[in-house]
């Protein structure tokens, strides 16, 4: 029996919540948990905004629920901006997420990676980074283009492994501690100031759940599991991130946790000393695989979807039925991504830029899809909505509001900064606005 030429439902329930899990949990809770906290005044606001956080990923996971499972198609947002905005809007956002979003995210974590591997095992100083994250982008690409299999329990074996991890800390933080005020520096009072920042920061933090749309067409029983995977795997990150805080606090201190330049560092030095640093350099970097693996099967699903959608790229939109996994597109996502780490990788904080100036990108497009609910409710009236979000419109009204603050606050920050990378963002947006309109048909 020949291999399918096209994605077949094959992730289960328990691969969706893995990828959902194990993308939006990276390292970013080590990194922003303690910026949080230097910007709100107390802990009781801090736990409040990791449960505003979590409410605002639920809000946002019923309505992508309804849109999923409405067009349970490879792509995810492509299709939804494609059938609400027209051909022009998916291609652009297809084209700034092929090359900007999505190669800076991946670089950003590769780099984050590459940083902690190198506390575990030194080599060659900043060319050794490179040398990481251009090896795990690589290793990762080949195992998915080896397939969906390969790919599937890859993310089920790193997800699990970082979820037990963080498991041990809230174990350990929540039972056997009490606060020491010694453990790192107080916060001075200036600093408590932007509880906006915090929110910013909060939202950044639970990025990346709604990944799961791209694959929709891969899930088992769709209209069924992708709704679960999505309140649950959100549902389940909420409340890991509110009890790490918890934890954090609880070893810390308030005053100890936001004056810490690396609190995860601090809280397991409390427990095991100088080997604590390699024990959390080790979870961090699995972390940070679960990232990248996620990431790179999810997003490469949306150029396939271009691909299947518009003449000019058929070539993006094969499926190697042998290998079972859309080769063409893994192979330029992966190109593009160790072009931006080869090339940039030397500059100091470089990615992080990258991902700071291609947020306003990020963003629009995410208000967009979330605008394209109420546009498809009215303009597709007749499609079967096995799921509707509940209290419409208010739902995906709130689910607007924030994503548009996110989108102003996101420029108002890249204004600030323009000097660096508009030049980059313009070209890019640009030429893909130019090339669009050349755009040959969708295929019938």
């Amino acid at each position: 029996m020949p291999a399918p030429s096209t994605p077949v439902p094959q992730l289960t329930l328990f691969d969706s919540i893995c990828i959902i899990v194990g993308i939006v949990i990276g390292a970013g809770i080590y990194e922003t948990a303690p910026l949080i906290a230097r910007n709100v005044p107390d802990a009781g606001w801090l736990i409040a905004l990791w449960i505003g956080g979590g409410l605002f990923a639920l809000i946002g996971a019923s309505c992508y629920a309804e849109l999923a499972t409405t067009y349970p198609y490879e792509g995810g947002d492509y299709v939804y901006l494609t059938r609400a905005y027209g051909r022009r809007t998916g291609f652009l956002f297809t084209w700034t997420a092929f090359w900007l979003v999505n190669p800076a995210n991946i670089g950003a974590v590769a780099y984050i990676f590459a940083r902690y591997a190198n506390e575990i095992q030194p080599w060659y100083g900043r060319t050794g980074y490179m040398i990481y994250a251009v090896t795990a982008v690589v290793v990762l690409t080949l195992v998915n283009i080896c397939g969906v299999a390969p790919g599937k329990w890859t993310q089920n074996i790193v997800t699990t492994a970082k979820v037990l991890g963080l498991l041990v800390i809230i174990i350990i933080g929540l039972l056997f501690s009490t606060v020491s005020s010694s453990t790192a520096p107080a916060v001075s009072a200036e600093t408590i100031s932007a509880p906006g920042l915090a929110m910013i920061m909060v939202l950044f933090t639970y990025g990346g759940w709604s990944n799961i749309s791209f694959v929709a067409a891969e899930v088992r029983n769709p209209r069924r599991n992708i709704l679960r995977a999505l309140v649950l795997g959100t549902a389940l990150i909420t409340a890991i991130y509110i009890l790490v805080n918890l934890a954090f606090l609880h070893t810390l201190g308030f005053a100890g946790m936001a004056g810490s330049s690396s609190v995860a560092a601090d809280f397991i030095q409390v427990y095991f000393g100088k080997a604590g640093k390699l024990l959390i350099s080790v979870l961090i970097c699995i972390t940070c695989l679960g990232n990248l693996n996620g990431m790179i099967l999810t997003n490469a699903r949306i150029y396939y979807a271009l691909g299947r959608d518009h003449n000019t790229y058929r070539w993006l939109g094969v499926w190697n039925a042998q290998l079972d996994a859309p080769v063409t597109a893994l192979t330029l996502q992966a190109a593009i991504t160790l072009v931006m780490i080869m090339g940039l990788g030397h500059a100091d904080n470089v990615f992080q830029r990258l991902v700071v100036f291609s947020a306003p990108l990020y963003w629009f497009f995410f208000t967009l899809a979330a605008l394209s609910l109420l546009i498809l409710r009215r303009v597709d009236p007749h499609a079967v909505r096995h799921y509707q979000v509940p209290y419409y419109p208010v739902t995906p009204l709130l689910f607007i509001l924030v994503t548009g603050f996110m989108l102003c606050a996101s420029v108002s920050y890249a204004w600030q900064h323009w000097h660096s990378m508009i030049y980059l963002i313009l070209v890019v947006a640009g030429i893909g606005f130019l090339v669009s309109l050349y755009e040959s048909p969708m295929r019938k």
